[in-house]
C-alpha cells in the first residue's frame, strides 16, 4: 500500500484524504438499502454519484482545509467515511457513514469524538452542526455521546430532520 496522507489518528481508525480512482470505495460504502435509507435521495449510489461527491470533498478540503475522508481500519482497510464539512456553504457540518460491517462496535462514536477535538483544535470555528433522519436513533446516540446538544430541526429535501449542535464551551471534559 502507497503511503497516504494522514489526517487523524484514533486507536482504531486512520482518517486520509481520498485518493482519485476512491469513487468504488464511495460507491461501495453507499450500494446498499441500509447504507442509504437516511441519506438524500434513499437509494443506493450509482458510480457517477460517487464520483461528483468525491470531486467535491476535494473541492472541500482546497477550499475549507477540512472534508469529509476515508476511514481505515487498524489493518488498513476501508471501512467508511466521516469528516466535517461546509453545509450549504455556511455552517461547519459532521458526518459519517460507515460500512454495514463496521456497525455496531463503537467506530462512528470514535470518529465523531476525535473529529471534534480536531475540530476545536485547529480552530476551524466556534461550532458545527449534524443533522439525522428522525429515525436514526443510532445516529443520535452516537451524536449526544460526543456532547451535542439538540436544536431546532432543519428541513432537508422534504425531510424534517433532527438537528444538533455542539461548540468548544460544549464539549465534554477529557477525562
Amino acid at each position: 500500500m502507497r503511503e497516504q496522507r494522514v489526517i487523524l489518528k484514533t486507536p482504531r481508525l486512520t482518517f486520509v484524504m481520498w485518493e482519485e480512482g476512491d469513487a468504488v470505495l464511495v460507491q461501495r460504502l453507499h450500494s446498499t438499502m441500509a447504507t442509504t435509507r437516511y441519506l438524500s435521495g434513499n437509494v443506493p449510489w450509482s458510480l457517477d454519484k460517487a464520483e461528483q461527491r468525491l470531486r467535491g470533498w476535494f473541492e472541500e478540503q482546497a477550499r475549507d482545509g477540512t472534508s469529509k475522508y476515508k476511514l481505515l481500519a487498524e489493518d488498513g482497510s476501508f471501512v467508511g467515511r466521516a469528516g466535517i464539512s461546509k453545509f450549504r456553504n455556511e455552517q461547519f457540518e459532521l458526518g459519517y457513514s460507515l460500512l454495514e460491517e463496521a456497525w455496531g462496535k463503537g467506530l462512528a462514536t470514535e470518529a465523531a469524538s476525535a473529529l471534534a477535538d480536531w475540530f476545536f483544535e485547529r480552530q476551524f470555528a466556534s461550532g458545527f452542526i449534524a443533522f439525522t433522519h428522525p429515525e436514526n436513533i443510532a445516529s443520535q446516540r452516537v451524536l449526544r455521546k460526543i456532547g451535542m446538544r439538540e436544536r431546532a430541526p432543519i428541513l432537508i429535501d422534504g425531510v424534517l430532520d433532527t438537528a444538533f449542535e455542539l461548540t468548544a464551551e460544549m464539549r465534554p471534559a477529557k477525562l
